[in-house]
């Protein structure tokens, strides 16, 4: 059910937006998933390796069109949440909502959900925000309840190129979120020349200034680009190559650290010049200090995005189906990116951002070009052998 009207923008939240604030990307970093994927033992790479649809799911209520009714249990990553945005949500729907914060890593929730999802009892929430390979693990393993079309009306807002994703063709079981790129971020006047390429991080004129992320796939998947392969299409090979390298610069000093999104800090202080960066950060990095600079290098960078998706354990399906139809709506949306300053995943934006803030469309690190967004390559869901062998190649020069 599609609400009439939304509730005014907070004002606190135009206030925040203007304030320095941690990112949801900053609870990622860290090496995280090589950590996770060394603690994941052979229990759960038995559950991650089982044929499609083998878990054990519980049946999809047959759903008898009555209004969605109840308490909502939401769990989500921090500060991904606009001010105001839930009650709202409670105001238009009669629904209540158990909000939480919880979502902290991917691997981290799929090592606790395991076993519950499996046998399909209650794992405290009705709706969760995996990233998308996480999800469509959670969908292979037939976890997932399929997200009602008759319910979920603003579907048709997303992006036609997200909609026929190989990773759930025809959105039936994941509804994008948020996206993000991965990038070079940079400051102009302590590089005193533009940066274009991956090949920029090796001038020895930025010898000990240079930062690459720890995390496998976000640090690997640019490099992989310039090399002229991709992640899309990883192999033991490719990545190696990629790691060689990255290897052989750290051992010249060229790279100061690896990092998770501690970057800016660093490149804020100029301790470093040019950082592998996510873009919801440098926006916010840009208020403080407009010569830092955000670019997808000519050869390509990353992107990925968070879903939301129905566990087969839930215990109020059509009041997640209105959550999601909620957000769909481009006017609750706009509050949405207004707050975390990620990358729209519905089309046709520009209109209720202005009425926002006239210059979130204009930022084309909210906004993309189409020839940007064409340059971004997404990693595929990988099987767990290759999850365990990525990581360990990577953290065996990370250090991680």
């Amino acid at each position: 059910m599609r609400s009439k009207n939304s509730a005014d923008i907070d004002p606190a939240l135009l206030a925040r937006l203007t304030a320095a604030r941690t990112s949801r990307r900053r609870f990622i970093g860290g090496g995280a998933a090589a950590a996770a994927a060394l603690a994941l033992g052979p229990t759960v790479l038995a559950a991650c390796g089982s044929d499609s649809g083998s878990g054990s799911s519980s049946p999809t209520a047959t759903d008898d069109g009555a209004p969605a009714s109840g308490n909502l249990r939401i769990s989500n990553w921090p500060l991904y949440m606009a001010d105001g945005f839930i009650a709202a949500f409670q105001t238009a729907t009669g629904l209540t909502v158990d909000y939480k914060e919880d979502y902290n890593d991917n691997e981290e929730w799929f090592a606790k959900a395991k076993e519950p999802l499996s046998r399909g009892q209650d794992i405290g929430a009705d709706l969760v925000v995996p990233t998308q390979f996480m999800a469509a693990r959670l969908n292979s393993l037939g976890w997932l309840n399929e997200i009602s079309e008759s319910r979920w009306t603003n579907k048709k807002n997303l992006l036609p190129e997200l909609m026929d994703s190989p990773a759930d063709s025809g959105r039936k079981f994941s509804a994008p979120y948020m996206s993000y790129m991965v990038g070079l971020a940079y400051n102009r006047a302590a590089t005193g020349r533009d940066i274009t390429k991956v090949d920029d991080l090796w001038d020895p004129a930025f010898k000990g200034k240079v930062s690459l992320f720890s995390d496998t796939q976000d640090g690997l998947g640019m490099i992989m680009q310039a090399q002229g392969n991709s992640p899309e299409n990883a192999d033991s090979k490719t990545v190696q190559q990629a790691v060689d390298l990255i290897r052989e610069q750290k051992d010249r000093g060229q790279i100061r650290r690896f990092t998770g999104n501690d970057y800016s800090d660093d490149l804020a202080a100029g301790n470093l010049v040019i950082a592998q960066a996510y873009s919801g950060d440098v926006v916010q990095l840009q208020k403080d200090n407009p010569d830092l600079q955000f670019i997808v290098p000519e050869s390509g960078g990353l992107t990925s995005i968070d879903t939301m998706v129905i566990p087969n354990s839930t215990k109020n399906k059509t009041a997640a189906e209105e959550w999601i139809n909620y957000v769909y709506d481009r006017a609750n949306y706009a509050k949405l990116i207004a707050f975390t300053q990620y990358v729209p995943v519905l089309s046709d934006m520009d209109a209720e951002l202005d009425k926002l803030d006239p210059t979130l469309a204009k930022n084309e690190l909210i906004n993309p070009p189409q020839a940007t967004r064409d340059k971004l390559a997404t990693w595929p869901a990988l099987t767990d052998e290759q999850t365990q062998e990525f990581n360990a190649a990577y953290a065996a020069v990370t250090g991680a």
